[in-house]
């Protein structure tokens, strides 16, 4: 969507605001700069004054006569004296500028003790791999000085080193995907196991920035995300590596995360999705979340190859054509889904060829949801029965010039069944739980730029939409809201965004579950 350019006064209004407020701060330094030693006199008068009234105050009632004389007849004296005046006032300046000064302790150069060894040993754990016995002038060496290899450090509150700039000698060899692989090792066993670092290699400039990044939320509830239409929320990352934000709530207030934005349509360059991860990695609840932001502008059909009732509380829902577990179901399901592609991609066809705009039942979009549809691979070969999964090319093949979108999520362990059209136009993948840098590499197509670690929250995993990069990835806490072990807060989210139950062509409301349990219990035996 493009953005409408601000007014003209507006605009030249900011600007003359921006230059009138750099002026303003560029006078006060100037102003500081040259009014330094006055400011510092008056401030040591100003002290003076207060010890002499402090003084005041302590001496006793019966020994302040006294002491007025004897002030009385320091200023006597002081005024007989030849340049009595001028040289009192001279010591009474320099009283002031004594007292006046600046006596904020200067902070130490450098780390502390503890900080300065932790470097030190990182310097040291590097010594084997940066260094040569043919260079003249080696950066690194062992008992050496690590402040010219670490120009740039930071520190957390626990001791532990949260950003750090290593330098390393030109003949590193930077380029070799095995060399960064054992750098990145050794600063992340030497640094802290436990976070998750990211790495940033300048190969120009010799240096290697790495940052121990904060975990990423996880109270994130199901919401109304603020996107346009074609746009769906895959979960949120850092903020260093997407330029938009959202406004999301956290109960009663607000905050701005950056999303992962997955997009599709006609201009999607990836129209589909797969998921990948272990069980209870979250890959469930990335297809809920999906579905239930997919409702607000299309239909979605759900294909529940797990049998744990997960996609229940979306049975019966205006927009949910069906939530097939069974392989009849499922069959029939993705049948009528190809059926309807092909419908669709005919009925463009003969729009433009007539130079009329596309049907408006071809622009509504269709989701394909289908959660570890090998199980049903397993059971249609036992049956004979043709594979579910084959019924899946012309969706995946013409899916997206009709609007018809396929999410496929899977465990590791059944990878290995999917179908090559599954692997092949599934461009957009989404890793879950934990995985190895292996496995990210083989489903991503790229390793990512941070460290993984082998323990994560559920939903906590990583993105990569076709060839951009690879984001981390926290998708929005969507539990099935029937599971009474979820967050209570988490379940009635989803139940508020739950669409209404379809309402029968006779006109009769089908009712809730909890309706219907009632009605049984009422009825006379």
């Amino acid at each position: 969507m493009a953005r409408r350019p601000l007014p003209r006064i507006l605009s030249t209004g900011s600007a003359q605001l921006t230059r009138s407020r750099e002026l303003a701060r560029t006078a006060a330094d100037s102003a500081t700069d040259v009014l330094h030693p006055l400011i510092t006199i008056t401030r040591g008068l100003r002290r003076l004054a207060s010890a002499g009234r402090r003084k005041w105050s302590d001496t006793p009632k019966d020994r302040r006569g006294p002491l007025l004389f004897l002030v009385a007849s320091l200023f006597l004296v002081v005024a007989l004296v030849p340049y009595g005046p001028l040289l009192a006032a001279v010591v009474l300046m320099a009283a002031a500028a004594w007292h006046g000064r600046d006596r904020t302790p200067a902070k130490p150069e450098g780390p502390d003790e503890s900080r300065a060894r932790r470097l030190a040993l990182l310097y040291e754990a590097l010594v084997p791999y940066f260094s040569a016995a043919e260079d003249p002038a080696p950066l690194y060496a062992h008992g050496g000085a690590w402040e010219k290899a670490f120009p740039a450090y930071e520190f957390d509150d626990s001791g532990r080193v949260r950003h750090l700039v290593v330098r390393y000698p030109a003949y590193f060899t930077d380029g070799e995907a095995e060399s960064r692989a054992r750098i990145e090792h050794l600063l992340t066993a030497k640094a802290g196991r436990g976070r998750e670092y990211l790495f940033s290699w300048d190969e120009e400039g010799n240096q290697l920035a790495f940052t121990a990044l904060a975990p990423l939320p996880t109270d994130i509830a199901a919401q109304r995300f603020v996107t346009a239409p074609g746009e769906t929320v895959l979960g949120f990352t850092d903020p260093t590596e997407v330029q938009r934000t959202l406004p999301l709530g956290y109960g009663e207030e607000q905050r701005d995360v950056p999303p992962v934005v997955w997009r599709t349509g006609r201009r999607s360059t990836e129209p589909h999705l797969l998921a990948l991860g272990q069980a209870g990695s979250g890959t469930s609840t990335l297809l809920r979340s999906l579905a239930l932001q997919a409702l607000q502008h299309g239909d979605v059909l759900i294909v529940d190859g797990g049998g744990t009732g997960e996609f229940a509380c979306l049975t019966g829902r205006d927009g949910v054509l069906a939530v097939e577990c069974g392989l009849a179901g499922v069959l029939a399901s993705l049948e009528w889904a190809a059926t309807e592609t092909e419908r669709r991609l005919i009925a463009v066809n003969r729009a433009r060829q007539a130079g009329h705009p596309p049907p408006e039942d071809t622009r509504r979009p269709l989701w394909l949801l289908l959660d570890r549809p090998t199980a049903f691979t397993h059971l249609a070969a036992a049956d004979g029965r043709k594979d579910p999964q084959a019924l899946l090319q012309v969706p995946l093949r013409h899916g997206r010039a009709v609007n018809v979108a396929v999410v496929v999520a899977e465990q590791f362990d059944c990878a290995e069944a999917l179908s090559d059209a599954v692997r092949q136009h599934t461009r957009a993948r989404v890793v879950l739980g934990p995985a190895t840098a292996e496995q990210l590499k083989a489903v991503l197509g790229a390793p990512p730029h941070t460290t993984p670690l082998p323990v994560v929250p559920a939903g906590r995993g990583y993105a990569r939409l076709g060839t951009k990069p690879v984001h981390r990835l926290q998708v929005p806490a969507t539990p099935d809201p029937y599971d009474d072990a979820a967050n209570d807060a988490h379940r009635q989210a989803v139940l508020d965004l739950l669409p209404p139950k379809t309402t029968p062509a006779d006109g009769e409301r089908v009712p809730e579950p909890t309706e219907a349990v009632t009605e049984a219990v009422a009825e006379p035996s």
